[in-house]
């Protein structure tokens, strides 16, 4: 079986979870039946990007995580964390930046005096 069908149906089945809906919901936002997330979670779908990019966008999950698995080292919050950076403007995240720096700054150190 090709690879991207278990990271595909692994990312889909994730982010669903994360996002608490039930595969009832994820296929009524976008407007497919039930049975092709299901075929998708179970590495038997190969939708085409008509039912991929809705699915995609409607559970926040990056590409990444279906065509580059093993580049998969991130926890919730880095995910988190990045989707939100992606939301912002760039205005938005021009004014994040130095905050980020600041606050990373700051947890950093703490951890350095803890180590010592």
């Amino acid at each position: 079986m090709l690879e991207y069908v278990h990271s595909l149906g692994d990312a889909v089945k994730n982010a669903r979870m994360e996002l608490s809906l039930t595969q009832n919901e994820v296929a009524d936002k976008i407007d497919v039946d039930v049975r092709t997330v299901l075929n998708i979670e179970n590495y038997k779908g190969n939708p085409k990007m008509e039912v991929l990019f809705p699915l995609i966008r409607a559970l926040k999950i990056d590409s990444r995580e279906i065509f580059y698995p093993e580049l998969q080292r991130e926890n919730p919050a880095i995910r988190q964390l990045r989707l939100t950076i992606e939301e912002c403007s760039e205005q938005e995240a021009s004014a994040l930046n130095s905050v980020f720096e600041s606050v990373l700054s700051v947890l950093r150190a703490k951890t350095t005096t803890k180590i010592e």
